[in-house]
């Protein structure tokens, strides 16, 4: 052992500068009284280290080191400059651990905010870490840092951080990491470039085409991952058995396939020479089809790697599964991210001796397996951090409930992750993150903007939290860098948060505690807001103290967060009340009984380390490796043997990569999955069949398809029998069993459980005296009784008043959630009640839409989600609505209300009405209205009505999807239903129904409906959708009383007015501080000339606008007319636009393309280019308001119907010039293999989109039928015409106007846009995205 040669005379300056310095004097008493004691130096840590020659006996003599003393001191280096290097007291050669074996293992989450370390180390004994994931001033990496610092503390020695860490003691390293999701939001990936397809340059960029928010005007979409496009001269299609197609060719899938083209190899040679000479060394290679003729891709990639390219990501490897969009954006993912991680992984390798060459180091991906470093890819990476908490709780809760189904709820600072396991992991394949779409598996996180840090505001009378959140930087208010009113200080205003358990890390100097005065000052900012409307408002109410309306935000919050997780669950059938919730992360144990009260669950689990359990998780997750590949097969006994054939082969491939790991075969487990789904529907369920094991009529490996019929049943309510079922996908994962087994029990009680202290919470009623109790103190069987708080060092748990807590034999918290003791609620405005009652009424209309997306049969409804659902109040008036198709919205209110005014007392219980017509609030007829009136007992009118709106493919007509081009008559468009009884007295009017439905064939040229069984089977699914929202507005009646529930439906209808009253006023105020009048005006035309003139007078003091069209051109002779509700509609989505928020929606252009003969149907409306505005550029390729409809994906469009898409991409400089430049539109080219009907129904095609203030008009818009033998025909706007094999259709879609005079140069780009803090995710973000992309 080696002392420091200056020891004297260190220790004499020391005594010198003592009589300066309290630190110093009392370390000189430590000295005087161990004459042994020895010094360490840390110059790098600013800290004096020391130890005596008993602890070093100690260290030597012990398999489980003790923790070393320290002292730290501020500016070491000022008050001994020049101090040497760090230098150990001992050899810090290895020292005897335990047995051989007895050696540590890591596992560790690191986060975007901190790095949580999980170790068991030798003996058994767990250690615990938090450290900020980035802290350059002390250390490069945080997972690396947090393994030397418990190092340290085990062994007893200092381990340099200049120097690499001696790895000989672990033996396992598991980690989770952001690294791949930070990249993605912030776009700090490697540089790409995207080989694709000829014609398919701007496909990523255009992707479905929506738009992301359907009412933000300025159309903010994240860029692509890539850099440059290179097209690859290839081309494959399916084969159709055309007469002079060549021999055709078998794909992986079992399709007959044509190559029409093969690889040009020496035309690209050249080309990617060059994007090597720019420096560019990453490809992503997406060519059409090949996820089943996987051989161009492959030559491609050869090519590149002998050329020098160090990353070529090949889709068909990167997932091999139909749809090129999702399946390119993948590629692009892995090629973007990939080579970040592998830097990332190098350098974490360098820091240990040997690289780890004889660890077992593990990633967790995004499927919640684990897998070895070196097949850690970036497209599997961006959920790598988040799965661990779900393994955590699968892995803790779920076995100690007996099995119970569990919702995981991980509340962090900027959002909350939801998720369920009952089982089996609950796994999505297509999701998006951060703007990407990602085909591979993932556990169904959905991840919502609502957390510790989410904004607290008063909006025109309501309380409203987040989604805008305070982030790390400033924080809340209470973090002392001047940051908003968020969650967190409305909860340390209530007394649930102590700030004397928090560290002193706040404040400019990040030395101070919490401040609950910044909390209170920030909150009461609001408080007078509210107080303001409450005195000033339309019902004056009395003020509401600090306390209440930090009480009422914090019960917001709580609904808020409710939904998800109601969506979740019931979207597939299971009751929320049924689960155990399962809470962890930092935040999520302040409202854990709040939320499972809401959802009426009985029981909250939290883990001992719950601030912790992604880390957890880690530990006790197992090694997976997958295998999956594309199929076509029908599920049928004609292909069991090729299933069976399939299955073996790829669980031949997971136990073989399984067992080059070093797992023995015993320790392997494998589970086949076929990914199943009904012809001629796109709703494919990835099934295992595990609990359904073979029978003589089923495959070898399992009855796949009573599995599939089961859950189709489960989570839609019906089952096809008599449609034939298609495999798409064949797949295996094979698990090799390694998660740690933890054994350090905690200690079981000693006594009634110590009060730490007593403290002030504030309650529904007021405050309460509230034991605080530390986790750490509490042994097996205490029981706590409501309110109290259990506070560790990662966490705060508040039991609730009515509530129980229990600690387990494992050591964790079982709460006891007691029902809640109902306050009473009146007719009288209350802002909180109104803000939960909007919650409340908005989740019915879910809910509603899910029922119907349920049960539903058609594409249209359930695949495509073209439907819209509502609540509306005893007047007809909009409540509330999902967030549907606004035309939808606008002018349901409308139907409703003809309905009550032409029916009149003709309504009775029982009766269900139907309805579609222009003059009765409809919008075109495909859209059919379900309508169902609710009576109330001792009530003899209805007292509020639910309806249901969705587009039926066909209803009959002149064409197939009954949107014909060139209609001049009603009757030529369908069905038509003025207000027609579908159910009376409780029963569904079939005969009558179909009879209408078929009527349409007796107009000359017309035919009854074509799809009578989904029309049938899609309005049963409408009123079974209507009857789920009149349950749950029931239950809302039996809580609150029906007087309560009718006058906060007038309450929201009257919220919504202020809104819109509030954004005029604002307008007009605008206006007139420029000089502007009140009264704007604007004109517009029609293709056919007709003008379309609108003026607009604004009333400053009243909130109120007349919209004038009296001088608008008169009814056209065709069916471009608008009724009354649909110009409703246009205004209403035109004023929310402008609102800039969600309020209930009371009070570009047009490229539609419909394809179709005797036995197939299609129709599409394609993109076209966004108009710029005062401060962005007009996106391209994109929908532009009312509608927002998913293009349909090349390679589905190409299998699906006999089309060969051969161009689809930006028509460039179609953009209107200006300051800043309107989108481009794009071009779309169709080659017909069969004869058919094509109809189009466009406008913009004669007059050109208008620029603004000085911009210039985009292009006009073409429609082009290039005949087979050559010749070129303008099909202009609107037309139907027979198209033959040979023949394509070109659609050239407008651009956008541009903004300001084009002159003037374009403001300088600002700092690129923030990625949000709060990247939502999961299949319930999935689902509100179709919804709003149809």
């Amino acid at each position: 052992m080696s002392l420091l040669s200056s020891y004297e005379g260190l220790r004499q300056e020391i005594q010198r500068l003592a009589q300066e310095n309290e630190e110093l004097r009392r370390l000189v008493q430590l000295i005087q009284e161990n004459q042994e004691l020895k010094l360490v130096l840390r110059n790098r840590g600013s800290s004096l280290s020391f130890c005596s020659s008993g602890f070093l006996a100690e260290v030597a003599a012990s398999p489980r080191l003790p923790r070393r003393r320290t002292i730290k001191f501020k500016n070491a280096e000022r008050v001994f400059p020049g101090l040497p290097a760090e230098e150990l007291l001992w050899d810090p050669s290895p020292t005897t651990m335990g047995s051989p074996e007895g050696r540590f293992h890591f596992a560790i989450d690191r986060g975007g905010t901190f790095t949580d370390v999980f170790a068991q180390c030798p003996g058994g004994h767990v250690q615990v870490l938090k450290l900020l994931s980035e802290d350059p001033a002390n250390y490069a990496d945080a997972p690396t840092e947090g393994i030397r610092r418990i190092l340290e503390q085990e062994a007893g020695m200092l381990l340099p951080r200049d120097q690499p860490l001696d790895s000989s003691h672990i033996a396992s390293i598991r980690m989770g990491t952001t690294v791949a999701t930070n990249a993605l939001l912030e776009r700090k990936g490697e540089r790409v470039a995207l080989l694709v397809t000829r014609g398919f340059r701007d496909l990523l960029h255009i992707g479905t085409q929506a738009r992301g928010d359907l009412f933000d005007l300025a159309v903010p979409m994240p860029e692509v991952l890539y850099e440059e496009v290179l097209e690859v001269d290839e081309r494959v299609v399916l084969h159709r058995g055309e007469a002079g197609t060549g021999t055709p060719v078998k794909g992986r899938t079992g399709d007959l396939l044509e190559v029409q083209q093969p690889v040009d190899l020496g035309a690209l040679r050249g080309k990617l020479e060059g994007l090597l000479s720019r420096g560019i060394r990453s490809l992503a290679v997406v060519l059409m089809h090949s996820y089943t003729w996987a051989q161009h891709e492959q030559q491609v990639g050869v090519l590149a790697r002998e050329l020098g390219f160090t990353h070529v990501s090949l889709s068909s490897e990167a997932m091999p599964m139909v749809r090129i969009v999702p399946r390119g954006h993948t590629a692009c993912a892995d090629a973007y991210l990939t080579p970040a991680i592998q830097r990332y992984v190098q350098g974490f390798c360098r820091g240990f001796q040997g690289q780890l060459k004889d660890v077992q180091v593990l990633f967790m991906r995004s499927d919640g397996g684990l897998a070895p470093m070196d097949a850690f890819s970036g497209s599997r990476a961006v959920l790598s951090g988040p799965a661990g908490g779900v393994v955590g709780y699968s892995a803790t809760t779920y076995q100690q409930e007996g099995g119970q189904p569990v919702i995981g709820f991980d509340m962090g600072g900027t959002s909350t992750d939801v998720s369920r396991y009952a089982g089996e992991f609950e796994h999505v394949f297509e999701a998006s993150t951060a703007g990407v779409t990602l085909q591979a598996p993932q556990l169904d996180i959905n991840t919502v903007a609502a957390g510790g840090g989410s904004r607290l505001f008063f909006r025109s009378g309501l309380f409203v939290v987040g989604p805008e959140s305070a982030g790390a930087h400033p924080g809340p208010a209470c973090y002392r860098k001047g940051g908003p009113v968020t969650v967190t200080d409305a909860n340390l205003v209530l007394g649930r948060l102590l700030p004397a358990s928090f560290p002193c890390i706040f404040g400019p100097g990040e030395d101070q505690p919490l401040s609950p005065e910044a909390s209170r000052k920030a909150l009461e900012a609001v408080a007078t807001e509210v107080n303001s409307f409450l005195t000033n408002g339309p019902c004056p109410a009395s003020p509401l103290s600090l306390e209440e309306v930090a009480m009422g935000f914090v019960r917001v919050a709580n609904e808020a967060m409710c939904r998800p997780i109601r969506a979740l669950t019931q979207a597939r059938g299971h009751d929320p009340s049924a689960h155990v919730l399962a809470c962890f992360g930092g935040a999520g144990g302040q409202h854990a009984c709040a939320i499972a009260r809401a959802l009426g669950m009985d029981t909250v689990h939290i883990h001992r380390h719950s601030g912790l359990l992604s880390a957890l998780g880690l530990a006790l997750a197992d090694v997976v490796h997958e295998a999956q590949e594309p199929c076509s097969l029908l599920y049928a006994p004609e292909t069991f043997t090729q299933l069976d054939q399939r299955l073996s082969r790829l669980e031949e491939q997971c136990v073989d990569a399984l067992q080059a790991q070093g797992f023995p075969r015993s320790q392997i487990s494998t589970e086949s999955f076929l990914h199943l789904r009904y012809r001629g529907t796109d709703c494919a369920l990835m099934v295992s069949a595990h609990q359904h094991p073979a029978t003589a009529r089923s495959p070898r490996a399992g009855d796949f398809g009573a599995a599939f019929v089961e859950r189709y049943m489960r989570e839609f309510g019906f089952v096809i029998p008599e449609r034939p079922v298609v495999v798409d996908d064949v797949r295996v994962r094979g698990t090799g069993r390694s998660g740690l087994r933890l054994e350090d029990a905690p200690k079981a009680q000693t006594g009634p459980p110590r009060v730490d202290k007593m403290t002030q919470c504030y309650f529904e009623g007021g405050y309460q005296e509230t034991p605080v109790y530390l986790l750490a103190e509490l042994g097996y069987g205490h029981k706590l009784h409501g309110p109290c708080l259990i506070i560790d060092s990662n966490s705060t748990i508040l039991v609730e008043p009515g509530c129980q807590a229990e600690v387990t034999k494992t050591g964790d918290i079982r709460i006891s959630v007691g029902a809640e003791v109902p306050g009473t609620v009146g007719t009288q405005l209350d802002p909180i009640q109104l803000s939960i009652f909007s919650h409340r009424f908005m989740s019915i209309a879910e809910q509603m839409g899910r029922i119907l997306q349920r049960t539903a049969i058609s594409t249209n409804i359930k695949e495509r989600l073209d439907f819209s659902c509502a609540l509306f109040g005893p007047d007809g008036g909009l409540v509330s609505n999902a967030p549907h198709i606004p035309v939808h919205l606008g002018a349901m209110q409308e139907t409703v209300q003809f309905q009550i005014q032409h029916l009149g007392a003709d309504l009775h219980p029982g009766d269900v009405l139907l309805s579609n017509h222009p003059s009765a609030g409809g919008s075109h007829l495909p859209d059919l209205t379900v309508i169902t009136p609710v009576f109330w007992p001792g009530q003899t009118r209805p007292v509020f009505y639910v309806a249901s709106r969705g587009h039926h493919a066909d209803i009959g007509g002149i064409t197939p999807g009954s949107m014909p081009p060139h209609s001049t008559m009603l009757q030529q468009e369908g069905a038509v239903f003025l207000s027609f009884k579908l159910v009376q007295g409780g029963v569904f009017q079939e005969e009558a129904v179909t009879e209408a439905l078929r009527a349409p064939g007796k107009v000359p040229n017309c035919s009854g409906t074509r799809n009578l069984h989904d029309n049938l089977s899609d309005l049963r699914a409408q009123v079974a959708a209507n009857q789920k929202g009149i349950q749950l507005v029931g239950e809302l009646i039996g809580q609150y009383g029906l007087d309560v529930v009718q006058a906060y439906m007038g309450h929201i209808q009257a919220n919504a007015e202020l809104a819109v009253r509030d954004m005029l006023r604002a307008f007009g105020t605008s206006r007139q501080a420029r000089g502007l009048p009140l009264e704007v005006s604007s004109e517009d035309h029609m293709d056919d000339g007709s003008p379309i003139r609108l003026r607009v007078q604004i009333n400053l003091s009243q909130g109120s606008a007349v919209f004038d069209f009296s001088r608008t051109g008169p009814e056209v002779f065709g069916n471009l007319n608008a009724p009354r509700a649909i110009t409703l509609s246009a205004l209403i989505y035109c004023l929310r636009c402008l609102v800039g928020r969600d309020i209930p929606l009371n009070q570009g252009c047009m490229n539609n393309v419909t394809l179709g003969n005797a036995h197939m149907g299609y129709y599409e409306t394609v993109a076209g280019g966004a108009g710029a505005g005062p401060s962005w550029h007009g996106r391209s390729g994109v929908h532009s308001h009312m509608t927002n409809t998913r293009i349909t994906d090349p390679e589905i469009l190409e299998s699906r119907y006999p089309v060969i898409l051969r161009r689809f991409e930006l028509r460039r400089g179609s953009g209107g010039r200006g300051r800043f430049r309107g989108g481009d539109g794009v071009t779309r080219e169709l080659l017909f293999r069969e004869e058919a009907l094509l109809s189009v129904l466009t406008e913009r095609r004669a007059f050109r989109p208008y620029g603004l203030h000085g911009g210039e008009p985009g292009a006009r818009g073409l429609n082009l039928l290039i005949r087979k033998n050559g010749r070129t025909v303008n099909l202009g706007g609107k037309t139907s015409v027979t198209v033959y094999p040979g023949d394509v259709f070109c659609l050239h879609t407008p651009g956008g106007g541009g903004y300001g005079d084009p002159e003037d140069p374009a403001l300088p780009p600002g700092s690129p846009p923030q990625a949000l803090a709060f990247p939502e995710h999961g299949s319930v973000y999935e689902y509100r995205r179709a919804q709003e992309a149809v």
